[in-house]
């Protein structure tokens, strides 16, 4: 006669699987559960300024170093920049941007072509910044692009209705030329062997001479610029986390290089009266305008 196991061996083996089942399930899920509760790392966001600056790229910009604030994890940001400037509006929400930006985490801007004009005015606000012997760098200057004035025919509700005028739009320059000058010698004037007139004539420099005259701080890659973002901030093990430059489309100026000259196709707004609004630049090289070639920034 066989007999059958009793119910207290039974209830043995039942245990003792269950224990085995736990020990292997726990084995494999532990990794998963350390991962999720390990603290994330320390970062240092590379964010890049390339190309022409428009309202677009100021728009890229201010959303980038936006994530980069709200982030817990981006204890620093460096700006990689190559780009000639651009548009004077977007050109100053970019560095109204850098600027919030710079109190509250160290800013440390890379230049690996150019770093001109409107882009040089972006990047004021770094705590360093590192440029090639080669770049092109300062052009700290205003010009209008847009023709303007109206025709004689035009019916207005005010004398004050009617579009820009000369002495209008050269005042309007003339602010904005003392704007730029004026935060050049707020962030580098400790650093510039240069008076605030000769910073107005806007002259560029390659980054050699910028590193002497007090432009730039040093000659440097990307990876010193990152290195010193993160001493800046006090961190010794970090991750880098790069933006990618985004997509162009749907922007009011398309640019192109040929040559030391920057060709800007016009796709700009009109004004509510439908005529083309002056857009004022602050870009280095020569803009051809549609068929209106305007004069050289530099000196």
């Amino acid at each position: 006669m066989v007999s059958k196991p009793s119910s207290a061996a039974s209830t043995r083996t039942v245990s003792v699987l269950a224990l085995v089942a736990a020990v292997l399930v726990g084995a494999f899920l532990a990794p998963v559960v350390y991962d999720a509760a390990a603290p994330t790392p320390d970062r240092v966001a590379v964010i890049s300024v390339d190309g022409t600056i428009t309202s677009y790229t100021a728009d890229q910009l201010e959303e980038d170093l936006h994530e980069a604030r709200e982030n817990e994890s981006v204890k620093a940001v460096v700006l990689q920049v190559d780009s000639p400037g651009g548009s004077a509006a977007a050109s100053e929400r970019m560095y109204m941007a850098v600027n919030r930006t710079a109190q509250e985490m160290p800013v440390v801007s890379s230049v690996q072509g150019a770093g001109a004009s409107g882009a040089y005015y972006t990047m004021l606000p770094s705590e360093s910044i590192y440029v090639t012997p080669s770049s092109i760098i300062g052009s700290v200057g205003v010009r209008g692009s847009a023709p303007i004035g109206g025709s004689s025919n035009e019916i207005r509700t005010g004398p004050d209705k009617a579009s820009m005028t000369v002495d209008q739009r050269e005042a309007q320059i003339e602010t904005l030329k003392h704007a730029f000058v004026g935060s050049v010698m707020e962030h580098r004037g400790d650093e510039l062997s240069l008076s605030r007139e000769e910073v107005a004539y806007a002259k560029v420099y390659t980054g050699a001479r910028a590193t002497q005259n007090g432009y730039a701080d040093d000659i440097g890659t990307l990876q010193t610029a990152i290195d010193r973002a993160a001493s800046e901030a006090g961190l010794e093990n970090y991750e880098v986390v790069e933006k990618e430059p985004p997509t162009r489309s749907g922007i009011i100026l398309l640019s192109s290089q040929n040559g030391n000259s920057t060709v800007v196709v016009d796709e700009s707004p009109m004004g509510y009266d439908g005529v083309r609004a002056p857009q004022f630049l602050m870009v280095y090289g020569q803009v051809q305008y549609e068929d209106e070639v305007i004069g050289n920034v530099s000196a």
